[in-house]
Parts: structure tokens; C-alpha cells; sequence
């Protein structure tokens, strides 16, 4: 069957309807998505918009997958396990549409990278699930001019968004400043029912779709939050902000948001360089935001203890004028902390990899646990 001929059986249901036809298929061949996140809401997305015909996706997540991950994270199946999400998310978006261009990219985005990593694609869909991350997405897109779609859940809730849209509100419109650390928890922590991210998932596919294609009413400054628990669905009104940090009025010229993208911040520093530093004058401060527990069994010489939960209330005792490495046991809690705190003002540092890595490529008299 020639290829034409191919997609017009392929897109078939989605050509037929009057408001999407050809043009629709059209612009969404043409189009490049970059998802963030290979996890629980990445998933729905990226096979919705392959499935659509969207010419070229690229995939961003430096985590493997685990058992765990398996009953919401649909791009991976058992077999998978121990290998790069990244990987085989385009493995899975491969089989299920080969005419679509699946760029892999084995990264963790950040402030010092996400606008290198966005500059190549027209819309940007965030499945991420920390506010590093969010964050981080939301500032590139914001100085960009790019849009992009918000997606987040919680045990039985979700909500979505798109923002950036012209004229319409940014994410730090809406939460100018990243929560405390330790005040939101995760769904480690809490749970998720694993078809919640897949309907929420689906929808962000839908918002991109509809920018992509230009169809029917784009959500930029409505907030939609579900409750699918108890079958509730609400739309907050969103306004942009002309003071907003991000995308208000000053921001392109010297607004805190770009203010701290200016600055040479590295959001991750790698065990060896970690290392090197600490042997210099001006070394920075070293900050453990693990549980006392974890500090009895094992820590990097010289540093602090203050657990993730306690850190808004002791933030007031810690130096500004040094720089600030953050650590925790993999880098997960102690990279939310470094965001916050650059929030607060401060210069810091996440550890790659936490003192796990530390341990293994550093110190390996550092007990692993």
C-alpha cells in the first residue's frame, strides 16, 4: 500500500472530522513536540500524539524504569525494567507509529539547560513530577514566547493547563514561587491511582493537539481540576500577571525569573566536581536534607543536617554569601530544595545522584544503604 494511501487508513477517523481534515493532519506532520518526562503522565501523551501523526516527538527523562513505575507508566512493560525511559519510550512509540521521528534524550532538564533542550520544538508538554522541573520548563517557554501543557496529579486528582499562549498567563502566574519543601507531598509518598495520570495524560494530548492543528477552543487561562474520585470537574479562570517574574511586563529585562537564568547557576554538580570544590578556598557549604536516620547511617564529611520538612523553618540560618550544595540519598528531595532555595536568593547546588553516588565514585568509605 502506497504511503499516502497508508495514513489516509491510519488517520482515517481524524480526517473525517470536519473541524481537523487534511489541513488538521497536515500541520500535525509538520509539528515537533518535546515531552518531558517518560512516567505517568508522559506516557498517555506520547502515544496520543504518535498515534496522531505528530511528525516529530522528542522524549526527555534520565530515570530507569522500575517495578513500581509498571502499573501507570504504559510506555514500558515488565521486560524493560533497569533500562533508560527514554529509550524505551521511543521503542514503544516506534511500534505503535513508524512514521513518526522519536528523539530519545537521556536528561534531567534544569534551569541551566531547559531553553537549549525546548529551542528545537514547537510545543512543549510537561509529565514531569517535581517543581524543579516545572519550573524550570515554564521560565524557558515563558522567555521563549513558547506555549506549553501543565499536567500534575494527586492520589484521584489532576489538573491541566496550557499556558503561554499569547497573551494568556504563565505557571508563575498562577504559584509565582515553588511550595516549601516538604509541604506537598509526593506520590511516593501518598499514592496515585494509576488511570488517573492516563485520563489526565489524555487531556494534556488533547491541548496539544488542538494548538497543534488550530482546532476548537485552546484552555490557555483555565485552570481544569478533577476530581475523579467523587466525578467533580472544575475551570479556574487564569489571568496573566504583569508583574509575573516570568512572562509579566519586566521580565525581558531584569525580572527575577531572568535574573536567575542569567546567572551561572549549575543546578547539578557531579560527584567529582563536588569533590574538587570542597578542596578549593571559597568551598561551598554542604547541606544534608535527608531524615536523622539516614545521617546516623552515613554522610559527607562537614555538612549540615537540616531534613527537607524543617528546612522553611531554619532558612534564616543558613549563609547567603556562600555558595550551597544540596544533597539527599539519590537527588530527588535535595534537588526540590535547591530550586527553593534559589527562590529564597540563595547560590545552590544540587548533588547528582545524591551521596549514593558519592559513595560509589568519591568515598567509598561512605556506607550505602
Amino acid at each position: 500500500m502506497p504511503k499516502a494511501a497508508a495514513d489516509l487508513a491510519r488517520y482515517s477517523r481524524q480526517l473525517t472530522l470536519p473541524e481537523f481534515g487534511l489541513e488538521g493532519q497536515r500541520r500535525l506532520g509538520e509539528s515537533s513536540v518535546l515531552i518531558v518526562g517518560a512516567g505517568g503522565l508522559g506516557s498517555p501523551v506520547a502515544l496520543y500524539l504518535a498515534a496522531a501523526g505528530v511528525g516529530r516527538i522528542g522524549i526527555i527523562d534520565d530515570d530507569k524504569v522500575e517495578l513500581s513505575n509498571l502499573h501507570r507508566q504504559i510506555l514500558h512493560a515488565t521486560a524493560d525494567i533497569g533500562r533508560e525511559k527514554a529509550v524505551s519510550a521511543a521503542e514503544s512509540i516506534a511500534r505503535l507509529n513508524p512514521g513518526v521521528r522519536v528523539d530519545p534524550i537521556v536528561k534531567r532538564v534544569d534551569a541551566s539547560n531547559a531553553a537549549m533542550l525546548i529551542a528545537g520544538y514547537d510545543l512543549v508538554v510537561d509529565g514531569s513530577d517535581n517543581y524543579a522541573t516545572r519550573y524550570a520548563v515554564n521560565d524557558a517557554c515563558a522567555a521563549a514566547a513558547k506555549p506549553w501543557v501543565y499536567g500534575s496529579v494527586e492520589r484521584f486528582s489532576g489538573q491541566v493547563a496550557l499556558f503561554g499562549a499569547e497573551g494568556g498567563p504563565c505557571y508563575r502566574c498562577l504559584y509565582p514561587r515553588p511550595p516549601a519543601p516538604g509541604s506537598t507531598p509526593s506520590c511516593e509518598e501518598i499514592g496515585v491511582l494509576g488511570a488517573v495520570p492516563g485520563v489526565v495524560g489524555s487531556l494534556q494530548a488533547v491541548e496539544a493537539l488542538k494548538w497543534i492543528a488550530r482546532i476548537g477552543t485552546a484552555h490557555g487561562g483555565r485552570l481544569l481540576q478533577f476530581d475523579l474520585l467523587n466525578g467533580q470537574i472544575l475551570a479556574v479562570i487564569v489571568e496573566r500577571d504583569p508583574a509575573c517574574a516570568a512572562c509579566g511586563d519586566g521580565a525581558i529585562t531584569g525580572s527575577p525569573a531572568t535574573q536567575r537564568r542569567e546567572q551561572p547557576l549549575h543546578a547539578d554538580v557531579e560527584p567529582s566536581e563536588l569533590s574538587r570544590l570542597l578542596r578549593q578556598p571559597g568551598a561551598p557549604e554542604l547541606l544534608d536534607v535527608r531524615e536523622r536516620w539516614e545521617w546516623t547511617v552515613a554522610r559527607i564529611d562537614k555538612a549540615t543536617l537540616v531534613p527537607l520538612s524543617e528546612l522553611e523553618a531554619h532558612v534564616g540560618n543558613l549563609d547567603r554569601s556562600r555558595p550551597l550544595v544540596v544533597y539527599c540519598h539519590h537527588g530527588t528531595r535535595s534537588g526540590l530544595a535547591a530550586e527553593w532555595l534559589r527562590a529564597q536568593g540563595f547560590h545552590a547546588s544540587n548533588l547528582a545522584g545524591g551521596i549514593d553516588r558519592w559513595s560509589c565514585e568519591v568515598d567509598p568509605t561512605v556506607a550505602r544503604y
